[in-house]
């Protein structure tokens, strides 16, 4: 509260914007002037609706009773690690993050940050620190307001739309250098710690890599991020997309996660041996990425949209989890370093992922490794895909894999399933009601 109040009259303050996130990773919450909101924190904390978290991603709700009865509220408690200026507004405006409690002061076991803060209690217990670095891809792309109508990559400086590939292109980047000129200052002044920007393989497809650090640090970043990203390019008259499969005929758009893990103590990074090889702690938490990665797919492709990555004929996306130095066809990645700096990169996880959920379930999979000492395959040699596709191809398989997996149940919590499975199982049934431009197209004389 000291240090809220304080950012607030330093930075003279007038309204502060309380987030949390919900499932699909949008953030919701309430606009409060500065004054009020110190008020209310010195009594009790700010309500909002326990339905918050249970919406799904068009705003509807799950049928059946995922909250209690009543609906009554839960209480938004702000992190004040997390606050910081909102760069994009002409008068004073904070913006911070918050956890959320019911009456008796438990936390909401939906809540998807307090799933990344429950996973990371684990670690902590046995005397570990994850360490995290996401790289989250995303397309810009023209002004959309048709939802029938294909999008299309933007016009750039040039007056030109790209019209081929421009990996790592410094002359395709620099076509919209203004966006991203904001990005970095509007980052800059979020405390927002992103490191190397580049083109992907799509057309106006970004690529930005965050720095290694605390999960939960870099968790509420990527969430930030998400939302500057898009409001910037909205500045610029363009949209910013996190899809994870936006256009047919490009790569998808991926949120892949390097992670290490260190001891709490020292710092030692445990995956490697001080000569460079890798330790038991390292190929068992490899071997519960590779059991368990599968079952948590709804975490790492929470989408309908999510499955038409995977194995995309214009993408290097991944369809096993098999694990390889160096190897980008794989599941798994274990880039070249040094031993201080050993890591495994969890290549599934799409751009369109809720960051607090994609980086809790990788490392849910990676301890449940450890508790079992789980070994892992061989590495592979050449290329995984002669491996062929072992997962789920669409949400309905993928949700059917997760809801029966007792050891992910037992980790993450049984409501916190259920409501899971609930939201996605109705965005499904949404999903389906929908006829598609596809069968107009292709059945409406023909069959």
């Amino acid at each position: 509260m000291d240090k809220l109040e304080e950012f607030i009259r330093e930075h003279e303050i007038t309204e502060v914007e309380c987030l949390v996130p919900d499932m699909s990773g949008i953030a919701r919450g309430k606009i409060i002037p500065a004054d009020k909101l110190l008020r209310i924190l010195r009594e009790r904390g700010m309500p909002i609706p326990e339905s918050v978290f249970i919406q799904t991603v068009t705003g509807d709700y799950p049928e059946g009773e995922l909250i209690s009865p009543s609906m009554g509220d839960v209480y938004m408690v702000p992190d004040n690690n997390t606050v910081r200026l909102v760069p994009w507004y002409q008068e004073p405006t904070a913006q911070i993050i918050c956890d959320a409690y019911y009456a008796d002061d438990t936390p909401v076991p939906f809540s998807s940050r307090y799933l990344l803060q429950k996973m990371l209690a684990e670690y902590e217990k046995r005397g570990w620190k994850p360490q995290v670095a996401p790289e989250l891809e995303f397309y810009l792309v023209s002004v959309n307001t048709d939802p029938d109508i294909p999008l299309q990559p933007p016009v750039g400086r040039s007056g030109r739309k790209e019209s081929g590939r421009q990996a790592y292109g410094i002359d395709a980047v620099n076509e919209f250098d203004p966006i991203f000129e904001d990005v970095y200052d509007y980052c800059e002044e979020q405390n927002i710690d992103i490191d190397t920007l580049s083109h992907e393989a799509g057309a106006a497809q970004i690529e930005v890599n965050f720095n290694h650090g605390d999960a939960l640090e870099v968790a509420d970043q990527a969430f930030l991020f998400k939302r500057t990203a898009r409001e910037v390019a909205m500045r610029h008259g363009v949209y910013a997309t996190f899809m994870a499969q936006p256009m047919q005929s490009e790569p998808g758009s991926a949120m892949h996660i390097h992670q290490s893990i260190v001891d709490s103590r020292t710092g030692r990074n445990l995956f490697s041996t001080e000569d460079g090889q890798d330790t038991k702690l390292f190929r068992h938490y490899v071997g519960g990425l590779q059991r368990y990665l599968p079952s948590a797919l709804p975490l790492f492709a929470p989408n309908i949209n999510s499955y038409r990555r995977f194995g995309h004929k214009q993408t290097d996306s991944q369809i096993n989890v098999e694990w390889g130095q160096d190897n980008r066809t794989a599941g798994l990645r274990v880039p070249v370093s040094k031993p201080e700096n050993r890591r495994v990169e969890n290549r599934l996880p799409g751009a369109d992922g809720n960051p607090y959920l994609t980086i809790a379930a990788t490392l849910a999979c990676g301890l449940l490794g450890l508790m079992e000492e789980i070994e892992p395959t061989e590495q592979i040699k050449g290329s995984a895909y002669k491996k062929g596709h072992n997962l789920p191809v669409h949400m309905f398989d993928a949700l059917k894999k997760f809801k029966t997996c007792k050891p992910l149940q037992e980790l993450l919590g049984e409501q916190f399933i259920r409501t899971l499975v609930g939201i996605k199982e109705t965005e499904f049934k949404a999903y389906n009601t929908v006829i598609s431009s596809w069968e107009r197209e292709n059945l409406l004389l023909n069959v």
